[in-house]
């Protein structure tokens, strides 16, 4: 059974910082994709940043580039996403999600796993 887990959302003021970590069981870590999304009430879901398995290479939506920092640990089959300068119009539902593609994918429907989300607001 594949399990994502996200954890270390929560609420912080803007210009704070967050660190979330998303554990996955049950699937080959290293060979899949691992991608960021987040969807804020009312919008649809929306590609935040994503690493290859060898984690040699990261993709960044525009929002994010030089705020947001992907990373992940594949002896501990977990992935992180670093957050700083977090601005009000960051909160969302932060979900992690694990795709078999290679090319930087960023369309939800590219990811086949997903983990159940962790809420992030940003207080201004």
């Amino acid at each position: 059974q594949v399990q994502l887990v996200e954890s270390g959302g929560g609420l912080v003021q803007a210009g704070g910082s967050l660190r979330l970590s998303c554990t996955v069981s049950g699937l080959s870590f290293n060979v899949y994709y691992m991608g960021w999304f987040r969807q804020a009430p009312g919008k649809e879901r929306e590609f935040v940043t994503g690493i290859i398995g060898g984690g040699g290479s990261t993709d960044y939506a525009d929002s994010v580039k030089g705020r947001f920092t992907i990373s992940r640990d594949n002896a501990k089959n977990t992935m992180y996403l670093e957050m700083n300068s977090l601005k009000p119009e960051d909160t969302a539902v932060y979900y992690c999600a694990a795709s078999t593609s290679y090319w930087m994918p960023r369309l939800p429907a590219e990811y086949g796993y997903w983990g159940q989300g962790t809420q992030v607001t940003v207080s201004s």
